[in-house]
């Protein structure tokens, strides 16, 4: 008996030749921080990590429940096996959400529930949580979250690039998922970090099931520099100068017809006029995230971009019209 292999969907990089210029990607296109980017290309490559990462975690946190990570998708992956290993059975996940937090679970044979909102979330066995906050593909932010009956994860990637509102409290005992390389720019270091709640048997199994090394000299030195005053105060500039990008790009599409969602970040779900613009503008050099693969059919993720960018795809976008005229 044959599978069919489950396959995730992303943004960025495709088969195909180069976009000029990428509106899918949702990092931020102003990293990453020089004195950050200055550590990194200093990193030893010629020797091994600390296997144990000691003094890295230290550095992020309580060191007995920091638990490093290949990037944010090798973290789902590992803290869902994790899960199912210390008796966990049910998979609850953000719909439209990521779709790797599904994918690892339909890969290990974990029932997967799909939510919206807060109160669709009814575990009927032990469950595990995901939450996106903000949430990606929609930017989107709860106001509010219960305390849950599960074990809640925290994927909080996008909270560096959170342009408006404050993060709301999480529920009590959750864990967190922190991948800094949107924030920064520099997507393609594979590094982040979990926090537990407790050393508990998740945590046990997390840690055993990590391989030798999930991190580069790179990642170790990305993330040393991750809480530096210096990186977050980069970062609060460079805030501040998506929040005029956003609005910016926001009223040139407004302009031109297409249906825009509220976000609290640098990346939004947009309708065009028609559902084939995508294809179009990859023709003309331009990429925007097709949604469909979040069950968005005719929507769009597009995220901030420079002026030169925006310019270019409002050139794009006229071009299309003209021919549709």
């Amino acid at each position: 008996m044959t599978h069919t292999p489950l396959l995730p969907e992303h943004g960025g990089p495709d088969d195909g030749p180069a976009a000029a210029f990428d509106f899918s990607t949702n990092a931020s296109p102003l990293g990453p921080p020089p004195a950050l980017l200055a550590a990194v290309l200093r990193a030893d490559r010629h020797a091994y990590p600390d296997p144990s990462y000691r003094a890295l975690r230290r550095r992020l946190g309580d060191a007995e429940l920091v638990l490093p990570t290949a990037g944010g998708a090798e973290g789902i992956r590992r803290l869902t096996l994790a899960a199912l290993l210390a008796g966990r059975r049910e998979v609850w996940v953000p719909q439209p959400g990521f779709g790797d937090y599904a994918l690892a679970a339909q890969a290990l044979g974990l029932a997967v529930k799909p939510y919206a909102r807060p109160a669709d979330i009814r575990p009927t066995a032990p469950a595990v949580v995901w939450i996106c906050e903000p949430c990606n593909p929609t930017g989107d932010s709860i106001a509010a979250w219960p305390a849950l009956d599960a074990l809640v994860i925290v994927d909080r990637a996008y909270e560096p690039l959170r342009l408006e509102g404050a993060a709301p409290a999480m529920p009590p005992g959750a864990w967190q998922l922190i991948c800094p390389n949107k924030a920064l720019g520099l997507t393609g270091i594979r590094a982040g970090y979990a926090i537990a709640s407790a050393a508990d048997d998740v945590w046990a199994q997390a840690l055993s099931l990590a391989p030798s090394w999930v991190l580069s000299s790179e990642g170790v030195a990305m993330l040393t520099h991750w809480l530096d005053d210096e990186t977050q105060a980069w970062l609060a500039d460079a805030r501040a100068t998506l929040r005029g990008w956003t609005a910016a790009q926001r009223a040139m599409l407004a302009d031109l017809d297409w249906h825009q969602e509220a976000s609290h970040t640098n990346f939004w779900l947009a309708r065009p006029p028609r559902p084939d613009y995508a294809l179009r503008l990859r023709e003309r050099g331009i990429r925007v995230r097709d949604a469909g693969s979040f069950g968005l059919e005719g929507w769009v993720r597009v995220s901030a971009q420079p002026p030169t960018a925006q310019q270019a795809l409002q050139q794009a976008l006229l071009e299309i019209e003209g021919e549709d005229s």
